[in-house]
């Protein structure tokens, strides 16, 4: 397969932790964040984040992200 026939790499980071408040996004404990994973589509990187924000929805102060990498590796492609 050659460089240009294959697909994309979109890089994704999904992160989450607990939260000092509900109206900002300053984490308590940053060494107690959680790095889910690094994903190669947004949509890969959708489901890993649903099923960690549903694992965690009893805790209101519990959050989790997902970071457009490739957003900052090459900010020129969107």
């Amino acid at each position: 397969m050659t460089e240009s026939s294959e697909k994309k790499q979109l890089l994704h980071l999904v992160f989450g932790g607990e939260l000092s408040s509900l109206g900002g996004i300053q984490f308590k404990d940053l060494a107690a964040l959680d790095i889910v994973g690094i994903y190669p589509d947004y949509a890969t990187a959708l489901v890993a984040w649903r099923s960690k924000a549903q694992a965690t929805v009893d805790n209101a102060q519990m959050r989790y992200f997902i970071v457009h990498m490739h957003r900052l590796l090459e900010p020129e492609i969107k």
